[in-house]
């Protein structure tokens, strides 16, 4: 009898073989296992967003970017895991570019529904990805960024981060994902809050309130690494019983610890080397279980998700004609960077006198808002 032969060949299931991504970054680096090992052949993905001058906020193609990626590396026998994360030290995401937002879909809701077809996919190609998906967090997480990191299945961060949502001071509402996933998170009272103050949390209240799996120290002070120094550590509640751990510092304690954070260096060692500890950890299972372990698990981030996300969507788009034009050329024009918003008050005076949406209630409002005349 011949034996069985055995192959290792595959067909390529590439959807687009040879692209080579532009505003994105995708590498392909080699599994460690806990004890510091490397199996050959197996590697993880790295993914990431490449626009750190800009807070890594993510433009339509690089949307489209993220879909093809994700779409290589569940496709790809070699890779293991995916860690999603970013270039530079002050941003994992902020969400979408505001440039653009202000400067071409404020105002033309059709063609804005389009680009949530693109962001709806990447959401969904988090959630259905073939490969676990560790979010690697070495910043601010931020609406739409804090959207796409929760549609991943773990999240390790630095303990400087910052997460929480940013729609309804700008002109938006945390519908892609938020309000489908923080509930699932962190509970109806801190979601709620979250998605309507629009108010940061820090790592640490993050980890406190099962946002993330873990926080890992990046900063470096005479060669040492310590705490991030802006956030009360060691005391867990005030006088009233109300919780102090992790919360942001205030008055002099505050300015003492920023004068400190000038004089620290960020350094990613320990925060890459948890996130390959994680990726390794996860190897050491059997392949299959873990991923319809993953799929079952997603199932309750899914069943909302699918549930909402084209009626979501629809709304999206026709609030680019109202309070997204204002929200969002307001905060990209603002000749004063720390005055991004709209009057609210103002706004909402003009609505209740009735005021109908345009140019009359932008001037009184949002007078960044207005349109501006066409060059051509």
């Amino acid at each position: 009898m011949t034996p069985a032969t055995t192959t290792t060949r595959f067909l390529d299931h590439d959807i687009a073989p040879g692209y080579a991504f532009r505003e994105i970054r995708y590498e392909r680096k080699p599994l460690r296992l806990p004890d510091g090992a490397e199996p050959q052949g197996l590697v993880n993905a790295w993914i990431w967003l490449d626009n750190p001058r800009q807070f890594n906020s993510y433009t339509t193609r690089a949307l489209a970017e993220l879909i093809l990626a994700l779409r290589r590396a569940s496709n790809d026998p070699e890779v293991q895991a995916v860690v999603f994360t970013a270039a530079g030290d002050k941003a994992f995401c902020t969400g979408g570019n505001t440039a653009e937002y202000s400067e071409h879909y404020a105002g033309r809701p059709d063609e804005y529904r389009r680009y949530m077809r693109v962001f709806n996919d990447v959401v969904s190609a988090l959630l259905e990805c073939d490969k676990p998906v560790i979010c690697r967090v070495n910043g601010m997480r931020i609406a739409g960024g804090q959207e796409i990191g929760m549609a991943c299945d773990f999240t390790i961060a630095a303990d400087t981060a910052r997460f929480g949502q940013a729609g309804p001071k700008h002109g938006s509402a945390p519908v892609g994902g938020s309000t489908d996933f923080l509930p699932l998170y962190v509970g109806w009272a801190r979601a709620v809050e979250s998605c309507t103050l629009c108010e940061m949390w820090t790592a640490h209240q993050a980890l406190q309130f099962g946002l993330v799996n873990q926080i890992v120290p990046v900063l470096r002070l005479d060669g040492e690494l310590i705490p991030n120094p802006l956030v009360v550590l060691g005391a867990y509640w005030d006088r009233y019983g109300r919780p102090l751990h992790g919360t942001l510092k205030t008055g002099e304690d505050l300015a003492a610890a920023k004068a400190l954070l000038q004089r620290a260096v960020t350094d990613f060692t320990l925060l890459d080397a948890e996130v390959e500890r994680l990726a390794g950890r996860l190897a050491l299972t059997m392949p299959d279980c873990t991923t319809y372990t993953l799929e079952a698990l997603r199932r309750h981030k899914l069943a909302w998700w699918d549930r909402n996300r084209e009626g979501h969507r629809a709304w999206l788009a026709l609030n680019m004609v109202t309070e997204a034009r204002a929200g969002f050329r307001s905060f990209h024009r603002a000749p004063d960077k720390e005055r991004r918003e709209v009057d609210f008050i103002e706004l909402r005076r003009a609505l209740a006198e009735g005021e109908p949406w345009g140019d009359g209630l932008l001037r009184r409002a949002a007078p960044s808002a207005l349109d501006r005349e066409d060059p051509h």
